[in-house]
């Protein structure tokens, strides 16, 4: 289970934002597990990361709707 400093980096790179360096190691930590990839000095999703936040996403919505 990825933590939510994780998600956040993957939504993120979904938005295309640029990185800072204090990310690097979360940032190798998901390429590594196959969350994205890097391509020259872009970062993006795998299709292992697009299906964590839908994931994350419906949940979100479920919850919300239990409010």
């Amino acid at each position: 289970m990825l933590k939510e400093q994780q998600v956040q980096i993957l939504r993120d790179i979904s938005q295309s934002i640029a990185f800072a360096d204090d990310k690097t190691g979360q940032l190798d930590a998901l390429i590594l597990e196959g969350y994205m990839k890097k391509d020259g000095d872009l970062f993006e999703l795998t299709p292992k990361g697009v299906m964590v936040l839908e994931e994350y996403t419906n949940v979100a919505l479920q919850q919300g709707e239990r409010t």
